[in-house]
């Protein structure tokens, strides 16, 4: 009698074909509305569309499910408010009727009756239990409708109702769709678009720290959810019973994203690869005292390509100790991360993509990568090459991997080399994952080799004569590169030059000083 009834319930399923022409013509409908600039502005409003029609979808799977195993059910949403109630029928509410249904805090409801609008009712929405209706509020705080005809925007709906969320050969095609489409976003955005990481990257990372079923994997700069997704996808092939998907669904993945786009994309990101109630902090990761981090706050794993080049407000500095608050976000993200990694039963473990100023700089930057090296096993530098990030940054950046294993004895650095006879990764050549095959297969057994070297971390800690830091550089190069100089990328040469320049000017202050009295032998070690 069950399987009849889901078979009756069945919907025909729409090929990827199918799918990517929906979105398409979705697409092609906004293009004609004056209210939306691009797919900076198409992008987010064809998500949200399509989160409130999935919502839909799995809640009406939800109440069949309940309603066969005798139990009650409660929709996250209520009628007038579900998608079957006003998005549905075809023929439906539409133009100006509609964009006052969505947009006013008072409206004319589906049903004819007055009431709250629909982004208000959302953002009303929430839990004593901390469950889906916070999750909706929070994804819609952040939400607006763009479109200024009411009459397209219904066209829109009318194309996302063809999209059926209860299958889960659907739900797979969308999710590559979706991703492309993230890309697009990604590709739209330039400058903007650093909640975007290349998903070979991504997936290399997540190979190589190797999540455990029963580890908790946390992202604190989640973005549009890549890092969580693809952990998701790693664990998911360990959860073989019923109980490990419980524990894959439930206790596996968390993140934090405060920005409400990439918030909104990172939900809808998620739910689309199976992971049925993200748990997704809106908050900053770092709006938190380093201090009160104690031991149930910590987890197994954290992958992560934190923001860097931005700055903070006081406030948030404020939660970092006094001698490393910086306006360097991403030295900020990585303080927090050390201190969010468990120390026991077995040692937490992290991969983060920092920029190359991070292996040089010195002060706070400096004090920190000592804290680094003394309490945490920094155990590999992977060097990316130029342009993994371009054309939206040129910035240089590295993979660095530790964990709590104890102080770091050796580091190993591993150049991940450019394909041959290129000189750097574009928009149109972008880094593909067998390119990192050799690193992972070098990983599980290393040696040194022409794009392996180690270096022991006494040799990168220096301090004077009385036992204070003066620099930790994890700024080393191959020793045997045989990169042309002349072939560097500008910026790269740049960058090289200031170093040096800086460099010099330190030792110049250092000979001034060992004149007035100081030690000469200290002056002269760092010139070359």
């Amino acid at each position: 009698m069950a399987k009849n009834r889901k078979e009756k319930n069945k919907t025909p399923l729409t090929t990827a074909q199918q799918l990517s022409s929906i979105v398409k013509s979705a697409r092609d409908i906004m293009r004609k509305d004056k209210g939306l600039n691009g797919d900076l502005d198409r992008l987010p409003m064809l998500t949200w569309i399509m989160f409130l029609k999935f919502l839909d979808d799995l809640e009406v799977q939800r109440e069949m499910d309940a309603k066969l195993a005798g139990k009650r059910f409660r929709s996250a949403i209520e009628p007038p408010y579900r998608w079957r109630d006003w998005a549905a029928k075809e023929e439906g509410i539409s133009g100006d009727d509609l964009k006052k249904f969505i947009n006013q805090d008072e409206a004319t409801l589906p049903n004819g009756k007055k009431g709250v609008g629909l982004f208000a009712y959302l953002r009303s929405l929430h839990s004593a239990n901390g469950d889906r209706r916070d999750v909706i509020a929070t994804v819609f705080k952040g939400v607006a409708n763009r479109m200024d005809s009411g009459y397209l925007l219904r066209d829109v709906i009318n194309k996302i109702n063809q999209i059926h969320f209860n299958a889960s050969e659907e739900i797979h095609t969308l999710s590559h769709l979706y991703e492309s489409l993230l890309k697009e976003m990604r590709d739209a955005a330039g400058d903007s678009g650093e909640f975007y990481t290349p998903r070979p990257v991504i997936r290399f990372m997540v190979q190589v720290v190797n999540p455990h079923l029963g580890e908790v994997v946390l992202d604190p700069a989640a973005g549009t959810g890549g890092f969580l997704v693809e952990a998701f996808k790693h664990l998911q092939q360990q959860a073989n019973t019923v109980e490990k998907r419980k524990v894959l669904q439930e206790e596996s993945i968390i993140g934090a994203e405060p920005k409400s786009l990439p918030y909104l994309l990172c939900q809808m990101n998620l739910l689309l690869h199976g992971l049925e109630y993200p748990k997704i902090s809106s908050n900053n990761s770092l709006a938190v005292r380093l201090a009160e981090i104690g031991d149930k706050d910590r987890v197994d794993v954290i992958l992560t390509n934190p923001p860097f080049g931005g700055e903070e407000e006081r406030g948030i500095l404020n939660n970092f100790p006094a001698d490393k608050q910086t306006a360097e976000t991403a030295l900020l993200f990585l303080q927090l991360i050390m201190r969010k990694l468990k120390r026991q039963p077995k040692p937490g473990r992290a991969a983060v993509i920092v920029p190359n100023g991070t292996l040089f700089g010195d002060g706070v930057c400096a004090r920190i990568k000592e804290e680094l090296l003394k309490e945490f096993n920094l155990h590999t530098i992977v060097r990316l090459p130029n342009g993994v990030f371009a054309p939206y940054t040129s910035i240089q950046t590295n993979i660095i991997f530790f964990d709590r294993s104890g102080p770091t004895k050796e580091i190993w650095y591993y150049e991940q080399p450019l394909p041959e006879g290129r000189k750097q990764y574009t928009k149109t050549q972008p880094i593909q994952s067998e390119e990192f095959a050799d690193c992972i297969a070098w990983s599980k057994k290393r040696e040194e080799n022409d794009r392996a070297w180690k270096v022991s971390a006494k040799d990168v800690l220096k301090h004077d004569e009385s036992g204070n830091l003066m620099s930790v550089n994890l700024d080393i190069k191959n020793p045997k590169s045989k990169t042309d100089f002349e072939h560097l990328p500008p910026e790269q040469l740049a960058d090289d030059i200031l170093k040096k320049e800086e460099r010099i000017a330190d030792i110049m202050k250092e000979i001034k000083s060992a004149l007035n009295g100081g030690s000469m032998e200290t002056s002269l070690r760092g010139i070359k």
